[in-house]
Formats: structure tokens, sequence, C-alpha cells
């Protein structure tokens, strides 16, 4: 059962944990007191605080997360650095201050839920700020999207500057121009029927043909000389 002294860091740094947007784990071996006061101040200006903490101690407060930490993070003379902002910043500030110090060593990290090797946080640390982060994310977002705007104004600026020269001939009294009929497209014509030559069309007399036989002329009265004699009584 932990001690007092004990209970109370572990609760200190389950506070610090459950705050901090990630950690770095540091070996901090021949750093003296001056030097180690001095990169608190710094870490601290940037939204952060590190610790020497037991390692027991601190797997107790990182609680379930502490079975997905390699060993090599969490073994030896540790001081843990508690991000709770500007994370590329914080680490930005511990890898320059590992390569101008013979003695202090950046481990590793486990920040947003994800293990970094010491080469990762190195890479972090090269991120620029979050607020230029997100400022280039909607920029690369914001110009399409203004692109698109642009075209839909175009698409409509016309029919809107119609109807506003409508609307201003409305307000003046203006007759509205009146929109000439379409001519409707002409009907199939329709296929008129065969003329009946035999019924319709006026049948002429035929000339007379000269060859034809002469009518017959009326019989002539007949004369006295030819008339039959008388019979005798």
């Amino acid at each position: 059962m932990p001690t007092a002294q004990k209970a109370k860091t572990i609760e200190q740094a389950k506070e610090w944990y459950a705050r901090s947007a990630g950690v770095v784990f540091t070996d901090y071996r021949g750093l003296k007191v001056k030097e180690f006061q001095k990169l608190r101040s710094e870490l601290a200006a940037k939204g952060a605080e590190i610790h020497v903490i037991k390692n027991t101690l601190f797997r107790i407060a990182a609680g379930d997360d502490a079975a997905l930490l390699p060993d090599e993070l969490h073994n030896g003379p540790t001081a843990v650095a508690f991000i709770y902002e500007n994370e590329a910043e914080n680490a930005k500030v511990l890898v320059e201050y590992a390569k101008t110090s013979k003695t202090f060593e950046v481990k590793g990290g486990f920040i947003g839920g994800k293990v970094l090797s010491a080469q990762q946080v190195e890479e972090l640390s090269k991120l620029p700020p979050r607020e230029v982060l997100i400022a280039q994310v909607i920029g690369a977002i914001a110009a399409p999207l203004t692109h698109l705007v642009g075209v839909i104004e175009a698409l409509y600026a016309d029919p809107i500057r119609v109807i506003g020269a409508v609307a201003d001939k409305v307000a003046e009294g203006s007759p509205l121009p009146v929109a000439e009929a379409q001519p409707e497209a002409p009907a199939q014509a329709e296929e008129a029927p065969a003329a009946d030559v035999t019924a319709e069309a006026p049948v002429e007399a035929a000339p007379a043909d000269e060859s034809a036989a002469p009518a017959e002329a009326p019989a002539e009265a007949p004369t006295e000389e030819s008339a039959p004699e008388a019979q005798p009584e």
C-alpha cells in the first residue's frame, strides 16, 4: 500500500495526465537543478510542465494507457513533460534543449493516443504552430469553395440583371416587353386523296366520227304516179 506521500504524488500525476494532450518522456540524468529549472520555465511559457516522477507511480497514474507504452519510455530516471497545449512548440523546446545538452535526452512520447519514438517527436517539433496549421487547412478548403461561389454568381448574374431591368421598367410605368409569339410548328400536311377523274371531271362530247355511216334518210311521201292503181269494180 503506498504511503501518504506516494498517494499524493499519484493523485497529482493523475491530474496532470488527465489534463494533458500528451506526454514526452526524457532522460534527465546529469542535468543540474538550475538547468532543469530553466527548461521548466520554457515549457511553462508554451503550455506544458515537466516533473520527475517514479516510473511505477506514473504507470498507476496513466491507468490503462500504461499498457500501451513501450518499456524503454518509462524505465530508468525519467522526467515526464505533460503537454497541455501547443504540442509541436513544446516538442521543439525539448528537442532543442536536448541538442544543446550533453546529458538531457528525449526518449519518446505518447500524444493523441499514439506512441511516438524520439525521431517522431523531433518530426513533430518541426511542424508549424497549431494556429498556422488550422489557417492552412482552412485556406486549402476555402480556395475551391471561393472558386465555386464565383461560378455560381456568374451563372445567376445575367438572370438577376434581367429581373432588375424589368423591375425598373415597371417602376417607371413603361410597358413590359411582350415576348414574340413563337410560330407553331406546321402540322404535317395530310395526304390529299387522288382525284376521281371518272366522277368529278366533266365528260366532253365525243367528236363526230366522219367515217361513220350517215343516218338513214326519211322515206319520201308517195306521189300519185307511184300510187297503186285502183282495182276495177
